[in-house]
């Protein structure tokens, strides 16, 4: 099975998606949009963007944990990571985001 993006509607009534990889583990967290065309312009952004390692910023938390954000070309984030272990951890949630990112499919979960 291959990743794919999950759009869901949250509670406060926006739209949101993440990228999930084939084992079904969440890698790519996106920013909440008003509406779920938001959400779905973000998604194609990812797909354009993932590919390049210069569109990743690695950062590290509070808690010392590392994380990246996934940016589009106008410097936006378009999605987060969860936090890892290590940054040898965060170096592979990369590389699922570049391989699986360009071509998911789209499942919306959102209900609209």
């Amino acid at each position: 099975m291959a990743g794919k993006y999950v759009i869901t509607k949250t509670a406060d009534g926006q739209f949101m998606f993440n990228l999930k990889a084939a084992n079904h583990e969440i890698i790519l967290t996106s920013e909440r949009y008003v509406a779920k065309a938001g959400a779905v312009n973000g998604i194609e952004s990812v797909k354009t963007n993932s590919p390049n390692d210069a569109m990743y910023e690695r950062k590290t938390s509070a808690s010392n944990q590392p994380f990246f954000v996934l940016k589009s070309g106008n410097g936006e984030v378009i999605g987060r990571s969860e936090m890892y272990s290590s940054a040898a951890a965060m170096e592979n949630g990369i590389s699922s985001v570049k391989t699986n990112g360009p071509t998911a499919a789209t499942d919306d979960q959102s209900g609209t």
